[in-house]
């Protein structure tokens, strides 16, 4: 069968693992970031973001494609919220969690309520089968683009998935949720090979994916730095260590050695998700540490001369002008080389989701008018916090960045651009927790 594969704006992992599959299956495959279908092929959107839902050309491509005479099929991490999904764009079904054995039957059988890992309209009712089990941790090479080298994820060509689980719990995060916490790492073999892969195709740098890098080959709770050391250094044998990067890891799993790998083997960076200096609001999102683990972590990754990045979310709801000055305080005293801003977005089928539906209005900062100093800008508190934040962190970099007129505004774009993104995400979730109602 001919089948075009959607990936909005990037080439994601997930989309070219898809596309690997259904080769492998026998299909022909085209993968694409731009929403366009022809109208004899099977199309698959595998969508990543709540805003996805939202998108005139994406649901203008899905909704043309069915009137035409076609098949469409979502997939991703949006499917957490099947309901949601069929509600907005109304495809032929949804792959739900883990698609990689699903879809294959999805594709060459069509829509059956025994085929488990689907989600369908049935007289405009929602059928929701029993979940997939898991996929196998191994699998075929990605459908990999010849392009893959012109795409920059936070300067990485792609990010590779080298396990699947998180052992974290954070209330924002969809990982846990969609994988489960017990890590299932690929044999390394098999990395390798994909990496040779992504290389041959044209790939710049590679990022290690998976939620907490470090958690490669893990098992009963209990890390296993050799794994990962070894994972590294196999990398950074095809792409050099100046092309390879494990950007995200929590606070709590690193160790000397990790680190001395992560310096000798990656670009040299370390991002941890930091989130709040204060250790109520890292309580309420389910961090798992305290302020003190973050101060020690940062502390030893410079001992390990590591550069080392932030990640902070504002607008948590519940966080008072307490929490976020004690928030601007610790990246004062932390001095961090880069930091990234984000307000708190619900995720569906998150606990902050959850909590979003119960929070009234006037007291999520999403919503409420900030009153502040940035009340003439007409922002709400949360966007204001973000704004706020993005220019307190530039003035405690080791090297100072200076505030220009375009820094402002540009800041003051992405700020305002997150409020916009969150309330529609908020509206559509409360808008579906009052139809289950």
């Amino acid at each position: 069968m001919d089948i075009t594969i959607l990936s909005p704006g990037i080439y994601t992992y997930g989309a070219m693992l898809i596309g690997g599959v259904l080769r492998d299956a026998g299909h022909r495959v085209t993968l694409t970031r731009t929403p366009a279908a022809p109208a004899d092929s099977i199309l698959l959107a595998s969508l990543f973001s709540t805003q996805h839902l939202l998108d005139p050309a994406i649901r203008d491509v899905v909704r043309t494609h069915c009137e035409q005479g076609g098949t469409a099929y979502v997939g991703g991490p949006v499917s957490a919220a099947p309901e949601m999904v069929l509600g907005e764009l109304a495809p032929d079904a949804v792959v739900v969690g883990e698609g990689e054995e699903t879809v294959v039957r999805l594709v060459e059988e069509g829509v059956s309520d025994t085929l488990p890992g689907i989600a369908f309209l049935d007289g405009g009712r929602a059928v929701v089968t029993p979940p997939a089990p898991p996929a196998p941790i191994d699998r075929p090479l990605p459908l990999i683009p010849d392009d893959i080298g012109s795409q920059s994820i936070r300067g990485a060509s792609a990010y590779i998935e080298t396990h699947r689980g998180c052992i974290g719990g954070c209330t924002f995060c969809q990982v846990p949720r969609f994988f489960g916490r017990a890590i299932r790492s690929r044999p390394l073999a098999s990395i390798i090979e994909e990496v040779k892969a992504f290389s041959a195709h044209g790939a710049t740098r590679l990022s290690v994916s998976g939620g907490t890098g470090s958690l490669y080959g893990s098992s009963g709770g209990e890390m296993d730095p050799d794994a990962f050391i070894a994972l590294l250094r196999g990398m950074a044998e095809v792409m050099g260590q100046k092309n390879v990067s494990s950007p995200d890891i929590r606070v709590d799993c690193i160790t000397d050695e990790i680190l001395d790998a992560i310096r000798q083997y990656t670009i040299g960076w370390v991002f941890f998700g930091i989130e709040s200096g204060s250790d109520r609001v890292l309580r309420l999102m389910g961090k798992g540490a305290a302020v003190r683990q973050v101060e020690e972590a940062v502390e030893r990754c410079r001992e390990h001369k590591l550069q080392v990045a932030g990640s902070f979310i504002v607008g948590y709801p519940g966080e008072t002008e307490r929490d976020y000055e004690a928030t601007k305080d610790l990246i004062a005293a932390l001095s961090l080389d880069d930091v990234f801003v984000s307000s708190a977005e619900p995720i569906p089928a998150t606990p902050l989701a959850d909590l979003v539906v119960r929070t009234p209005r006037d007291k999520n900062p999403a919503f409420v008018p900030h009153t502040g100093e940035y009340r003439a800008l007409d922002l709400t508190e949360s966007e204001a916090r973000c704004f706020d934040l993005m220019m307190h962190a530039d003035m405690f970099r080791p090297q100072l960045r200076l505030v220009t007129d375009e820094v402002y505004a540009a800041y003051l774009a992405e700020a305002k651009k997150q409020g916009r993104d969150i309330r529609a995400a908020t509206e559509l979730i409360l808008r579906y927790s009052r139809a289950r109602a």
